[in-house]
């Protein structure tokens, strides 16, 4: 007996081990392939993918901007920051000095679109954005302001957006419901909104309505079944009481949509 106890003991021991071993050795292949990032902050792209080659990583120079500080082609900032630990092949992200701000931002309000891209362009700079506004007043696809300002100084970046007219849609409104209400003064509110009255259909009478037509077969057995209605079709009134509308309350719509109801 007390030799079963030792050897599940030692069984026991070299399992721990084992299982020891193999979670050091996942650490070491792990972490054997993390670098930490080296700073490179004031070097040139060119000197930082030099500096960087050896350690597996590269270097992308996502922005540039301009700086009175940083001298022209330096590297001003960086991310992830010196010293993280990284795995190898990461991409260190810079962004890139332009030195001082040479280039004046040229005035391009009231042009269009396009003479504005390309008075942007000649001035070495770039279309950041643009975005429209409608209005009524100016034609569409007028500049009618930009960011930065016409001749704006300590310029952050060659980037410029713009906002440019546009031309004005139809005015949109949630359709309220008209259900319960009068088709006359529903008509007449429609109207005066700016809306057209479509089609006004007669709903078919209830089967327990006073008044409806009896179901078929009903009345005495085998008497013979009533013949058909030569009756007109019933005409909506403007008394009648809306029980459908389309479009549904609560859908939006322009101004002169067509509205149709369902009356009783």
């Amino acid at each position: 007996m007390k030799l079963f106890f030792r050897m599940a003991m030692l069984a026991m021991v070299m399992l721990l081990v084992a299982m020891l071993s193999a979670v050091t050795a996942m650490r070491f292949a792990i972490h054997g392939q993390e670098v930490k990032v080296p700073a490179v902050v004031g070097l040139t792209p060119l000197e930082a993918e030099r500096a960087v080659a050896g350690l597996g990583l590269q270097v992308d120079v996502e922005r540039q901007y301009y700086s009175p500080q940083i001298p022209e082609g330096r590297i001003m900032s960086q991310l992830p920051i010196p010293g993280t630990r990284v795995r190898r092949g990461w991409a260190l992200r810079v962004a890139q000095s332009m030195g001082p701000q040479r280039v004046s931002i040229p005035d391009v309000t009231g042009e269009s679109e396009r003479a504005a891209e390309l008075n942007i362009v000649r001035r070495g700079l770039e279309l950041s954005s643009t975005a429209e506004l409608p209005t009524a007043t100016l034609p569409p696809e007028e500049v009618m302001a930009q960011s930065p300002p016409a001749n704006a100084s300590q310029v952050a970046a060659p980037k410029t957006s713009l906002l440019l007219s546009a031309t004005p849609g139809p005015a949109a409104y949630v359709m309220p419901s008209f259900l319960g209400q009068g088709l006359g003064g529903a008509s007449k509110t429609l109207q005066d909104a700016g809306f057209r009255l479509g089609n006004v259909s007669v709903a078919p009478p209830l089967a327990n309505a006073p008044g409806a037509a009896p179901a078929a077969g009903a009345g005495s057995p085998g008497s013979a079944p009533p013949a058909p209605s030569e009756r007109a079709p019933a005409q909506a009134t403007p008394s009648g009481i809306i029980v459908s509308q389309t479009p549904p309350a609560g859908q939006k719509v322009f101004a002169g949509a067509v509205v149709n109801f369902e009356v009783r």
